[in-house]
């Protein structure tokens, strides 16, 4: 009978900050009709989108904004 050896391996998880890694993503989203900015590497386009949002449609008050931010899991050492 053949006998199996098991090693184990850590790993841990964070964001990707390698340069080829995906970019941070923002869109600006309204709740009421569901009409976004699209996604933007710059935060403050989606911002600016909800303010002309709000002054063509008064009545719309509440926004979400949607994050994508690459994560990795490193490998660590062996035990």
């Amino acid at each position: 009978m053949t006998r199996a050896v098991y090693r184990f391996r850590g790993f841990k998880i964070g964001p990707d900050l390698r340069p080829e890694a995906e970019p941070i993503t923002s869109e600006m989203r309204c709740t009421t009709c569901g009409e976004s900015s699209g996604k933007a590497e710059e935060f403050e386009g989606g911002t600016a989108w909800a303010v002309k949002h709000l002054k063509a449609h008064p009545d719309h008050l509440e926004y979400r904004e949607h994050i994508t931010r690459p994560y990795r899991f490193e490998p660590g050492s062996w035990q």
